[in-house]
């Protein structure tokens, strides 16, 4: 078992995957129906994770973007798939902000189509390399992400987890959260033996999680 605490990458890895990410990243598309997708360019990774885990700000800081992604405190406000990528600089890689899963109280309609539409997406994505599992690591693993995590190891699609507010427990603590989250993960097919600790806040782990980016882009290339 690896996490971002035991830092599995070479100084260059980091490197190359900061470069990577360096690019002038922009919106390009949204979708709220599964026959609404744009086309296929390179390759995707998809970031997904309950309502206010803190995908957007995860995506703003691996991207050195204070807004790319749009933030907020109040739950379920990201209500469709958003496309990022590198126009015309490096299109290789295209990032999708997923709609946030598990908060009820937007509606019970509501709910269930961005549960649909999350699904299809994750079905029917040729291109889709991996998807980051967001985790709030104050919480740990709930019923509702492991409806997705079976979704996902059924559908075949490779996924890795994420904790994300890292700073926000102890340092003490920090290990137990990722060796405790990887012992329920490891024997599910389609993760990704790897947990990374991270924080939008402090930076902790960001720069292991663009090179864990950067190593499925190279071997998939």
């Amino acid at each position: 078992m690896t996490s971002s605490l035991t830092t599995p990458y070479a100084p260059e890895e980091i490197e190359a995957a900061r470069k990577l990410f360096e690019g002038p990243w922009d919106f390009v598309w949204a979708s709220t129906r599964h026959d609404d997708l744009p086309p296929m360019v390179g390759q995707e990774i998809a970031f997904a994770g309950r309502s206010n885990v803190g995908k957007s700000s995860l995506i703003n800081a691996i991207t050195r973007r204070n807004a790319l992604a749009r933030t907020s405190h109040t739950p379920g406000r990201t209500q469709q798939l958003n496309f990022f990528r590198q126009v015309g600089h490096d299109e290789r890689l295209t990032i999708v902000d997923m709609p946030g899963y598990g908060y009820a109280a937007v509606g019970r309609d509501k709910v269930a189509a961005w549960t649909n539409l999350i699904h299809e997406y994750l079905r029917g994505r040729s291109n889709l390399m991996r998807v980051y599992v967001l985790i709030d690591a104050r919480h740990g693993l709930k019923d509702v992400d492991g409806a997705v995590l079976e979704t996902l190891d059924k559908a075949a699609v490779s996924y890795q987890i994420v904790l994300t507010k890292g700073d926000a427990i102890k340092k003490a603590d920090q290990q137990f959260m990722v060796e405790a989250t990887y012992d329920e993960i490891k024997r599910r097919p389609a993760a990704f033996p790897e947990v990374l600790l991270t924080s939008s806040e402090s930076g902790l782990g960001i720069p292991e999680l663009r090179a864990a980016i950067g190593r499925v882009l190279a071997e998939r290339a």
